[in-house]
C-alpha cells in the first residue's frame, strides 16, 4: 500500500544504531545512516529497483544494495539479525525512548539490569541512575520527558505516512463503478500533525462493492470489523483505516460530521438545536417533522446554520464559528499562493542531491523563486568553507532563470551558537541574498539563556528567518524551553520572519505557536527544509499547519512577489505593500 523505502530506511537506521552500541565501527554506522536517509528520500520505490538502480541512489554502495535486494526478496537481512542477537531485547525496547539514546540504553542494561520501561521508571523514582557515570538529575528529567513523549505518541503516525495511505485508498475506491464521491475526513483532513486513524468516506447507492474491495486492498493485515455502513481494517504498518459509505445525497453532511473535530461538531449541533433542527451524518433535519432540509454539500449545511463554509483546518472550536457568524473568517493561505521555498539544501553539505537536480525539481513544481541555504561552517560535520560557499554562489548565478525562468537566491542556514552569535562575520554574510538561522545544538541551556540566544539572533541585521524555531522533532525531541513571547516580540520588532518548517517530523512552528506569534504581528515563511527533491512535496503539510494557525497569504513572506520579498530581506526596508 505504501512505498517500501520507509521500511528499508528504518531497518538500515536500526542497523546503524546497533553497530554503534555494540562497539562497532563508527564510520560504518555513519555510512548506513546516510544510506538510510538517501533511500527514504528517493523518489522511486526501491521495491522496483535492481541492484544497479539501488547503487544510483547517493550513499548506497554495492554492499548495502545487495543487502537491500536480499531483504526485499526474503524479508530478512542477516547482518541486522546478527547484530540484533548481540543486543538484548530489553535494550532495544529502551532505545525506543526518544531522549535516551542507544549507548545509555546499553549502560542501563549492563550496570542496572534494566530491560523495560517499567523497570526504568522504578529506577528513576529510586534515584538509582545517579550513581552511573554520565547520568544525573538533568538526565533523569530528560528520560522521564522521553517516556512521556513515547506514551503520548502512542499509535499515532506522522501526517505524511497517513496521507500516503489515504490517497492510495481514495484513488482505488474512486475508480470503482457506482462511486459518486470519495475522500478522506477526520484529523487528516484537518491537517493535524499526527494521525491516530484514517477516516475514508464514500458516497454510493450500494455499500457492499466498496466494503468488499476495501478489505482486499494491498497492505491490509487485519479486518477489524466489516458491515454495511462501516468497515475497519489495520494495515501492515499498524494504521487503522475506517471506511464509511453514505447515500449520495448525504455526502456533504457526512463529510462535515466525520471531518470533526468533536468540539467543532458539538458547536454546530448546538446551533442546529437553536434553529430547531437536528444535524447528523445524514443531513440537517427539522427536529419535529424529521424532514430532511439539506445534506448534499457542506456549503449547504453550513449556510442553513447561518454560517459560511468553514475550512477543515479551522474546525477545532478555536473561535471559527464565532468568526464565521461575524463574517471574519480569514482568507487562508493555500499551496497555490506559495511562490518560493526559502530553506533548502544540496549535497554540498547534508543534502542528498546536487544543486542542479534540486533547482530543476523546484522549477517543475512551478515555483517562481528558490533559495539554496546550505549549512555554514560552525557545523563542522558539514565541512563548509568560504571558498565552497563562494563557488556555489557563482554556480547559482549561472543557473538563475534558466529553469522555467525561476529566480534563484543564494543563501545559507547559519547555526545560532550558545551566545546567539552566528557563523561568518557580517561583511561575509552581506554577500548572501538570504540568511536562515537555526539552533542545532546546546538544547539544554536554561530558559533565560535560550531566550537571549534567540533574541540575539533576531537582532542580527543579516538574519532574515529563524529556522525550525523550537527545534522540536515530533515524538522524539521536545521544543526548546524558552520565553516564546519574548522571541515573537523580538521577531516583530526586528523584521525577522519565523519559519513554519514543513518537514512532517518537525512542523515547527506548531499551529498553537503560530496563533500566538501572529498576535505580535510576526511574518512567517513556509519552507520545506528539503534535503532531496522528494522533500519539496512536504510544502503541503507546512501550508496545512499555517492554515491551522489562521494565516493568510499576506502573513507568509514566500507568497509575496520577489521584489517585495527582497525589500523585506533588507531588514528595515518597507514590505508593507505588494508590487
Amino acid at each position: 500500500m505504501v512505498r517500501r523505502n520507509e521500511e528499508v530506511e528504518a531497518l538500515l537506521q536500526e542497523y546503524a544504531d546497533l553497530v554503534l552500541i555494540t562497539g562497532g565501527d563508527a564510520f560504518k554506522a555513519r555510512a548506513y545512516e546516510k544510506a538510510a536517509r538517501a533511500i527514504g528520500s528517493h523518489h522511486a520505490d526501491v521495491a522496483g529497483l535492481d541492484a544497479e538502480g539501488l547503487r544510483e541512489i547517493p550513499n548506497v554502495g554495492r554492499s548495502i544494495a545487495d543487502k537491500v535486494i536480499g531483504y526485499l526478496r526474503t524479508g530478512s537481512m542477516p547482518a541486522v539479525e546478527d547484530v540484533r542477537a548481540k543486543v538484548p531485547a530489553g535494550v532495544r525496547q529502551l532505545m525506543a525512548i526518544p531522549t535516551l539514546g542507544p549507548r545509555k540504553a546499553m549502560v542501563l542494561y549492563q550496570d542496572l539490569h534494566i530491560s523495560s520501561v517499567p523497570e526504568l521508571l522504578d529506577a528513576l523514582h529510586e534515584e538509582r541512575l545517579r550513581d552511573l557515570k554520565g547520568f544525573g538529575p538533568k538526565t533523569e528529567e530528560n528520560i522521564l520527558h522521553g517516556i512521556d513523549l513515547m506514551r503520548a505518541a502512542g499509535d499515532r503516525v506522522p501526517i505524511n505516512a497517513a496521507m500516503d495511505v489515504a490517497e492510495e485508498i481514495v484513488a482505488e475506491l474512486s475508480a470503482l463503478p457506482g462511486c459518486e464521491n470519495c475522500g478522506y475526513a477526520g484529523s487528516l483532513r484537518r491537517m493535524r500533525e499526527t494521525i491516530g486513524d484514517v477516516d475514508i468516506l464514500v458516497a454510493a447507492a450500494r455499500s457492499a462493492p466498496f466494503m468488499d474491495a476495501f478489505v482486499t486492498l494491498p497492505g491490509t493485515a487485519e479486518v477489524i470489523a466489516q458491515g454495511t455502513k462501516k468497515t475497519s481494517v489495520r494495515t501492515t504498518k499498524g494504521l487503522q483505516i475506517d471506511l464509511r459509505v453514505v447515500p449520495p445525497d448525504s455526502w456533504g453532511a457526512g463529510m462535515q460530521y466525520f471531518t470533526g473535530s468533536k468540539a467543532h461538531n458539538i458547536r454546530t449541533r448546538e446551533m442546529a438545536v437553536h434553529h430547531k433542527l437536528k444535524l447528523s451524518e445524514y443531513g440537517l433535519f427539522h427536529a419535529k417533522s424529521g424532514k430532511k432540509i439539506v445534506s448534499q454539500t457542506e456549503e449547504e449545511v453550513y449556510a442553513r446554520l447561518g454560517l459560511p463554509w468553514i475550512p477543515p483546518t479551522l474546525r477545532e472550536d478555536r473561535g471559527e464559528v464565532a468568526a464565521g457568524l461575524r463574517g471574519e473568517l480569514p482568507d487562508l493561505v493555500t499551496e497555490a499562493d506559495i511562490r518560493g521555498d526559502l530553506h533548502t539544501h544540496t549535497d554540498l553539505t547534508d543534502g542528498l542531491a546536487p544543486l542542479e537536480e534540486m533547482v530543476a525539481a523546484a522549477a517543475r513544481r512551478g515555483l517562481r523563486y528558490y533559495a539554496i541555504t546550505d549549512h555554514a561552517p560552525d557545523m563542522a560535520m558539514q565541512r563548509m568553507t568560504d571558498e565552497k560557499a563562494l563557488a556555489q554562489r557563482e554556480r547559482v548565478r549561472e543557473l538563475d532563470g534558466r529553469h522555467r525562468k525561476m529566480r534563484l537566491l543564494h543563501g545559507t542556514e547559519l547555526n545560532i551558537g550558545p551566545d546567539g552569535a552566528v557563523d561568518w562575520p557580517q561583511e561575509f554574510l552581506r554577500g548572501f541574498d538570504i540568511c536562515v538561522a537555526s539552533v542545532h545544538d546546546h538544547f539544554r541551556q536554561g530558559r533565560d539563556a535560550l531566550t537571549r540566544r534567540l533574541v540575539t539572533a533576531c537582532e542580527n541585521p543579516e538574519v532574515n528567518i529563524i529556522g525550525h524555531p523550537t527545534t522540536r522533532i515530533i515524538g522524539r525531541r521536545p521544543g526548546l524551553d524558552m520565553d516564546l513571547d519574548a522571541v515573537f516580540a523580538a521577531c516583530a520588532r526586528t523584521g525577522t520572519a519565523l519559519e513554519i518548517n514543513a518537514h512532517p517530523d518537525r512542523l515547527d512552528l506548531s499551529d498553537e505557536h503560530i496563533l500566538r506569534a501572529k498576535r505580535y504581528g510576526v511574518k512567517f515563511a513556509v519552507d520545506t527544509d528539503a534535503h532531496a527533491p522528494l522533500h519539496l512535496e512536504y510544502l503541503r503539510y507546512g501550508v496545512g499547519i499555517a492554515q491551522r494557525g489562521w494565516l493568510t497569504a499576506d502573513d507568509v513572506i514566500n507568497t509575496w512577489p520577489l521584489t517585495r520579498l527582497r525589500r523585506f530581506l533588507r531588514k528595515g526596508g518597507s514590505a508593507a505593500t505588494s508590487s
